[in-house]
């Protein structure tokens, strides 16, 4: 009692001095690298506390601050930072409140910070409630540069976004993003060098079907080599593994990663971001939260996408019985307002979201609305969203069949089998279309569960899926593919240690992506399978008489064109990559069919994919 008393004493004296001139406010420090799409932090003083203090850090304080420029605004929420240094002093306690911003263009920017008090302010979004708080009404000014990172840094090409069509792209560039990466393993975040960190599932018993948790953490020594000098790392060189493990990922020329960031009662039961693994919902571990920023600063850096899946299929009715109450309205902001400032995210509503053939237990559509628009509405970047779906059509119906058209989800994530991927991005694609939204559709888990994309020692050619999945979704105008490990084999879903497992796979999944970088123009692909008249092969058209098809095993094909005349064919290599060759000049028979065989690599077992180009 008297503590809570003294509490509301000394917030009392805080109230009365905001109303004073905050133009020179000493609580508020400007961090970071002032340039365009870079991060800046705003620190700002507030009241001593505490992860568990009485009145709630994260639920009883509200802290926004509204960034504007010409006629672009954006309001950011803010978080708890105990004493701003939390990811290396591993504080509990503090003043410090944060802010992250970036800024999508360079010159002046001005902010105003509203800072309040209340009971569960944190998820009222009405800017009337609450006492204000010391420096609320503070305004100051931001001067930035443009930015000066180039390659495959994020910075250099600015945030990933969906814009009304197919396929994703940089806001920067304008260029499209398409995804290769990893979808393993999906508790990349139960990393023994986090905070915090542990398993906590002693008395869950396993679904039948998924892979043994761990019931260890992980430590990706294998990776530690890949730490380069210059490299984050936190608490005396604590992270290298983790980090080193994404500076390999990134060199294999990928560029997204799956992780779960909520497995309590999942498969793994060692990811969560709260103090404790299954208690109180409302209660967030600070310095772990801290380091995972780290590692997601760095991957910025690096060019890889954060592919957030904020819930599993066994937890999705873990807060607050799967509806939008204040635990899952304050996750949502807590993941928003520390990670949103990212430049590559997706939004993961849920790993298997919804009821199946197997399990009643899901959240309903109207629920996977609530979750979606939640985002949307709080995030004030309006990255991409998505929903994780089961692997039978019937199950992926229960989701995509309701939530066709909704205006606040941007694309599937879909489970499926391996011959299915081709058919079912066609599918989605169409459907989505037809009703106004069109949906991005990505590969990113291939049936069964327990093969799923093998380590090379057990497929050293990956012959299946990089036709059906990884091609099969290309060519078909999807979002990309990552790599789900099956359980059945060495470092899978749940203890994958080292990514070079699997370092045949990424340079196949590399050169996939470079030849639609590199020749075609993805604002005009149109697949085109109805084109092959005999075969097996993936066909897309570009206007101006231009096609791209692949054919699996050297086998030959008809194409038939739209016009006829004749026509130079080029050839590329899905297997080793380099640039396409071409060779000979093929004409159209009196139907206006071109016969397309192999002439460079007559002796070829493996696949090919012809570029043709009409001669005028």
């Amino acid at each position: 009692m008297l503590k809570n008393f003294l509490k509301l004493f000394f917030l009392s004296i805080a109230l009365n001095f905001s109303c004073g001139d905050q133009k020179h406010d000493e609580s508020v420090e400007v961090t970071g690298e002032l340039n365009q799409w870079h991060k800046v932090v705003l620190i700002i003083e507030g009241l001593e506390t505490g992860e568990n203090d009485s009145i709630n850090p994260f639920l009883d304080y509200r802290l926004n601050v509204k960034f504007w420029k010409n006629k672009t605004e954006y309001l950011i929420p803010g978080y708890y930072a105990a004493d701003g240094y939390a990811a290396e002093s591993g504080a509990d306690t503090g003043n410090k409140w944060k802010v992250n911003f970036c800024p999508d263009d360079y010159g002046v920017w001005n902010y105003r910070i509203y800072f309040s008090h209340g009971r569960n302010i944190a998820v009222n979004d009405d800017p009337e409630v609450g006492k204000k708080m010391k420096p609320d009404g503070f305004e100051g000014q931001l001067t930035i540069n443009p930015s000066n990172k180039t390659g495959t840094d994020f910075r250099a090409k600015g945030r990933i976004i969906y814009s009304g069509s197919h396929f994703l792209r940089h806001a920067g560039t304008g260029k499209v993003f398409l995804k290769t990466g990893a979808d393993s393993p999906e508790n990349l975040l139960a990393y023994q060098d986090f905070d915090g960190t542990y398993y906590g599932g002693w008395n869950d018993s396993t679904r039948r079907g998924e892979a043994e948790p761990l019931r260890q953490l992980h430590r990706y020594a294998p990776h530690i080599k890949d730490w380069n000098e210059g490299d984050p790392s936190w608490r005396n060189g604590k992270g290298k593994g983790l980090i080193g493990a994404l500076n390999y990922l990134s060199s294999a020329g990928m560029n997204s990663v799956y992780m779960l960031t909520n497995n309590v009662g999942g498969d793994g039961k060692e990811v969560f971001p709260w103090t404790t693994y299954n208690s109180d919902f409302t209660r967030y571990d600070v310095s772990k939260l801290e380091q995972w920023e780290i590692v997601f600063s760095h991957m910025d850096k690096l060019g890889l996408m954060c592919h957030f899946v904020t819930q599993e299929h066994e937890n999705q009715l873990l807060l607050d019985s799967g509806n939008l109450g204040i635990t899952r309205k304050l996750y949502y902001r807590e993941l928003i307002a520390r990670y949103g400032h990212h430049l590559g995210i997706t939004w993961n509503l849920g790993e298997e979201n919804g009821p199946s053939d197997w399990s009643v237990l899901g959240q309903n559509d109207q629920q996977q609305r609530n979750m979606a628009e939640y985002i949307k509405q709080h995030d004030p970047y309006k990255s991409f969203v998505v929903i994780h779906t089961h692997s039978s059509q019937t199950d992926r119906e229960k989701i995509t069949g309701k939530l066709l058209g909704f205006p606040y989800l941007d694309g599937i994530s879909m489970q499926s089998m391996v011959e299915s991927v081709h058919s079912e991005t066609l599918r989605l694609k169409a459907l989505s279309s037809q009703k106004g939204r069109k949906w991005v559709i990505s590969s990113d888990e291939i049936g069964p569960a327990d093969t799923g994309a093998k380590p090379d020692a057990a497929d050293p050619l990956h012959n299946a899926i990089r036709h059906e999945v990884l091609w099969g979704n290309l060519m078909a105008g999807g979002g990309g593919v990552e790599w789900y490990f099956g359980y059945n084999y060495p470092n899978n879903d749940l203890n994958c240690e080292d990514w070079r497992s699997r370092e045949i796979l990424w340079r196949q999944s590399k050169i996939a992506r470079d030849f639609f970088e590199q020749y075609i123009d993805m604002d005009r692909l149109v697949p085109a399978d109805e084109f092959v008249v005999d075969g097996k092969a993936y066909c897309v058209y570009l206007p101006d008489d231009e096609y791209a098809v692949y054919i699996p095993q050297n086998a030959s094909c008809g194409l038939k064109t739209k016009n006829p005349g004749s026509y130079l064919i080029g050839w590329y290599n899905p297997v080793s990559g380099g640039e396409v060759v071409f060779g000979d000049t093929l004409s159209t028979d009196s139907l206006g069919i071109i016969r397309i065989e192999n002439s460079i690599q007559k002796n070829s077992s493996h696949d090919w994919t012809a570029l043709l180009r009409i001669l005028r």
